[in-house]
């Protein structure tokens, strides 16, 4: 399995699932970057995470380009799938096996799809960090977070937005160890030649992200406190 990545906006990635000439492209928040990188090859789908704009701005303008693309996505953005999903469904693409997990708290009916040992995750947590729980319902972003630790150690994560190094700043409030200095400084490498500093891993994030270490509720709300 190829993933590559195509920056969007300001700090977007829309993550690419590439098979010899096919593609599947998840989140798109714009129609521009993804048409300049798949040039030549097979759009067989696009993966929806979640409702915001910038995440599904693009969609309706490549799937007008590429009719025969399958949309897939969360009951909060069923005016755009195809294919509307929940917890716990799987389905197939260019042979490669989805699971769908219910990842809500950002918005209400967030979703993540996990593919082999590799999570695409939108807006649920960053690097050293977590989505703005904008629905206020602390209790499903925790969970939802617990999901994800839960998953293989080895399992790779990739999350929509560059926010890793904001993010370890922030969690330097709450982790004082050189772990963090140390994160920083491999982030910031990685994005001086030009490179995401992501994929992140559910090892790693154990080591470096606050709400990973949350033991209940109160203590991720007060981590949220504290980040924000």
């Amino acid at each position: 399995m190829k993933i590559k990545y195509i920056k969007a906006l300001k700090d977007n990635y829309i993550w690419a699932i590439e098979k010899a000439n096919d593609i599947i492209i998840i989140d798109p928040g714009e129609t521009r970057p993804v048409l300049e990188y798949i040039k030549g090859k097979n759009l067989v789908g696009i993966l929806i995470t979640h409702k915001h704009m910038d995440h599904i701005g693009g969609v309706s303008s490549l799937k007008e380009k590429y009719k025969n693309s399958i949309v897939i996505g969360p009951i909060e953005t069923e005016d755009l799938n195809d294919k509307t999903v929940k917890d716990g469904d799987e389905f197939e693409l260019l042979g490669f096996k989805f699971k769908v997990i219910e990842t809500d708290g950002h918005t209400e009916e967030h979703i993540s799809y996990l593919t082999e040992n590799n999570l695409f995750c939108g807006d649920t947590i960053f690097s050293s960090g977590c989505g703005r729980v904008f629905t206020k319902k602390y209790d499903r972003a925790f969970n939802s977070v617990k999901k994800i630790k839960n998953l293989s150690m080895d399992t790779l994560i990739y999350p929509a937005h560059e926010y890793t190094i904001d993010c370890l700043k922030s969690s330097k409030k709450i982790i004082k160890d050189k772990i963090i200095d140390d994160a920083i400084n491999e982030a910031q490498e990685k994005i001086d030649k030009g490179l995401p500093s992501l994929p992140t891993s559910v090892e790693k994030e154990y080591r470096i992200n606050p709400f990973f270490m949350a033991k209940d509720l109160n203590e991720f709300k007060e981590y949220i406190r504290i980040k924000n």
